[in-house]
């Protein structure tokens, strides 16, 4: 992933993922790989890593006037949570 300045409507990231499920294998390997990036030509972006046994693989953005978009990544490979979350944050206009 190459790491861009995202749009000013996008206000915050938050990352939900269990440490030891199978099913959040691709989030954490994708947050791993991308984090340092994203922060970096985004410092000023909140970006919240959040684990918790047995949660859902989610991607949540807020953007401008409380607008939330959610993004369920379950049992999805590193590459494919990229996909889904580039879409997301995409919709920042």
């Amino acid at each position: 992933m190459s790491a861009r300045a995202f749009s000013k409507s996008l206000k915050e990231l938050r990352v939900h993922f269990s440490q030891n499920s199978p099913a959040s294998t691709g989030l954490r390997d994708f947050i791993v790989k991308a984090y340092p990036g994203l922060k970096k030509s985004n410092p000023g972006l909140p970006i919240l890593i959040r684990e918790a046994s047995g949660v859902e693989s989610r991607i949540i953005a807020r953007f401008e006037q409380g607008r939330e978009r959610k993004v369920v990544v379950d049992s999805l490979s590193a590459s494919e949570v990229e996909q889904k979350f580039n879409a997301l944050v995409s919709e920042a206009k």
